[in-house]
Parts: structure tokens; C-alpha cells; sequence
């Protein structure tokens, strides 16, 4: 493994992103793969992580940007997590949105996801500080 650097841009080759999505199973992204690359562009920011020429890592965040963002995807390949890729891609958007008091995500229901956003100073909205609704079509 190379250095890792970093990246903000939002025009990604097709198969850079449906190999990195389909890494994490986010299958249902990649089912309309050009839906997807629009959404990425349309993302009020999106930060990448690069080994050499291969993408490994990739935030991006929706929202207004001023109160409110949403965390909406976070991935790191599976042969590179655990290497502080996630992290530092976290760290970037809440060094950028330090201002805005809201700073949202939903995710899966699993103990090394709910360790990881913990760490990164995130809680959980079971355990009574607030409430979260969603409605998934």
C-alpha cells in the first residue's frame, strides 16, 4: 500500500465507483449505476481516498451546508479498512462543517459500524438523547 492522499472532487470513472460500492454489498446503489454518478456529482461535497490510481475510500455529504448536513455514504475497500481511511475521510467533512450544528447519518445495524462512528464522536439516537424517523421507499 502506497500513501494514501486525498481528493475532493465529484467526477469519478463508473467503474472506479461500482467497484468500491459493490465492495461494501451497497448493491441496490449499483443496480442504476448512472443514477448513482449523478447523485455523487449533485452531493453537496464528496472526498475521496486514493492508493496510487486505485479508489479506496469515499466520503460524500448532502445537506445545505450551513445547518444541516447528512453523511450520506462512507466507504472504505474491506482490504483497507481498519487502517484509519474512514476516519480521517469523517474528520475531513467535520473539520469543513465544524459550524453546523446538525450533522447526520444513517447506517446498518452492526457492532464494528456502531464502534466506528462512536469513536468519531457520533451517538447513537437509542439511547434516549433524541429520536430519528426514517421512511425508506
Amino acid at each position: 500500500m502506497n500513501s494514501i492522499t486525498y481528493k475532493y472532487f465529484k467526477n469519478f470513472k463508473q467503474e472506479d465507483i461500482k467497484a468500491l460500492y459493490d465492495d461494501a454489498e451497497w448493491i441496490s446503489y449499483t443496480k442504476d449505476l448512472p443514477r448513482l454518478m449523478k447523485a455523487i456529482e449533485s452531493s453537496l461535497m464528496v472526498i475521496s481516498a486514493w492508493d496510487g490510481d486505485k479508489l479506496v475510500g469515499l466520503v460524500r455529504v448532502v445537506g445545505d451546508g450551513l445547518t444541516i448536513i447528512y453523511v450520506q455514504d462512507i466507504l472504505v475497500l474491506q482490504s483497507y479498512k481498519k487502517k484509519g481511511i474512514g476516519s480521517k475521510l469523517l474528520k475531513f467533512i467535520l473539520d469543513e462543517y465544524k459550524d453546523v450544528r446538525q450533522k447526520v447519518l444513517l447506517t446498518d445495524e452492526r457492532e464494528e459500524t456502531r464502534r466506528f462512528y462512536e469513536a468519531n464522536g457520533f451517538f447513537s439516537c437509542d439511547n434516549g438523547m433524541v429520536v430519528a424517523f426514517a421512511k425508506f421507499d
